[in-house]
């Protein structure tokens, strides 16, 4: 590597890290706490990824969805999702309008709320099934087709949807299938006291927040070009590879515990999520090089929406966060990241 191109890498590098700094200050001042579900949101608009935020209702899901898009230069639409939307709902539909040039009737494509930049996907698991569809599709291919045309989505796109755990009725969970297409599933769990006491006195208050916009569009997709460029050492490759396949049952390699709680594994896309995330996470420390520890972090909400748990697992209360913890203690780490952590000590 040349000189000239270290400069510019280490430049990158700082270019990002200040841009994830002020962007994780902007977000404080609405989102009380919750650091690691925004540092995991964040990593996933930087590789190009979309996410899930799994909590009981009042978490602040939604407005840190909105807080997110208010510090960026980008279009912002909610689609408030409900048993009786339509796939046209969110994807656009052809309309019968006059031509005023010619005086005939014609099809014109109205697009629908898909075409933004951030899309708020609230409560995803209340519509059925043929309407997630419609927007994992979009989400999957980054286009909608109506009739003969395509139209391409703006980049950068970004979805986040929520879903309510504990709400059962009227809900239609998600195939194992559509959840893959998502790169993170974040859990949003409850503040500490000292943050629940900080939130009712910062909502029960006059006080406003003004937001200041801290990235472009441009910037934006720049910046995931920076992460794309983030180097990835072959024993780290291996460990991705080791820890993903050790989630299916019928691999000669995975743990004994694994045939018995898990009926499902993950899929080659968990592989790649790993990999990205643990460069997003790399570089928004700082560094130009991925480490194991990097990809141990990101394991959890780029696994736990991947693996189907068995009937015994359930029984005994096991969950998905459970079992990945447990490979994480189980899959050795490569000899190289050993005898870096030797030299390290």
């Amino acid at each position: 590597m040349s000189e000239q191109q270290a400069a510019a890498d280490s430049q990158a590098v700082k270019e990002l890290a200040a841009a994830y700094e002020k962007m994780t200050d902007e977000i404080s001042k609405v989102i009380v706490g919750q650091k690691k579900v925004v540092e995991q949101l964040l990593m996933a608009l930087f590789s190009r990824g979309h996410c899930l935020l799994i909590g009981v209702p009042g978490l602040a899901k939604t407005l840190l969805v909105s807080t997110v898009a208010q510090i960026l230069h980008l279009s912002f639409k909610r689609i408030q999702f409900t048993p009786d939307l339509m796939p046209a709902d969110i994807t656009g539909t052809d309309i019968l309008q006059d031509d005023p040039e010619t005086g005939r009737r014609r099809f014109t494509f109205l697009p629908g709320p898909i075409f933004a930049n951030i899309i708020l996907a609230d409560e995803i698991n209340r519509t059925p099934p043929k309407t997630q569809a419609a927007l994992l599709e979009a989400m999957q291919e980054r286009h909608v087709t109506a009739g003969a045309q395509t139209y391409r989505l703006p980049e950068p796109f970004f979805v986040l949807a929520t879903q309510n755990p504990i709400e059962q009725e009227g809900t239609y969970p998600l195939p194992e299938a559509q959840l893959d297409r998502f790169m993170f599933n974040i859990l949003v769990g409850y503040p500490s006291r000292q943050e629940e006491l900080a939130i009712m006195k910062q909502t029960t208050s006059t006080r406003s927040v003004e937001l200041q916009p801290v990235l472009s569009g441009e910037q934006i997709e720049r910046l995931q070009r920076i992460v794309r460029q983030v180097v990835v050492a072959d024993h780290v490759f291996d460990y991705a590879c080791d820890l993903v396949r050790s989630t299916r049952p019928k691999e000669p390699t995975a743990p004994k515990f694994v045939p018995e709680l898990l009926s499902w594994g993950a899929g080659p896309r968990a592989s790649q999520y790993l990999i990205l995330g643990g460069k997003a996470r790399a570089i928004l420390h700082g560094r130009l090089h991925v480490t194991t520890k990097d990809i141990r972090e990101v394991a959890h909400p780029v696994l736990r929406h991947r693996i189907v748990t068995t009937f015994n697992a359930d029984a005994e209360g096991i969950t998905s966060d459970d079992i990945i913890d447990r490979l994480l203690e189980t899959i050795p780490l490569p000899q190289e990241e050993k005898a870096a952590n030797v030299r390290s000590a």
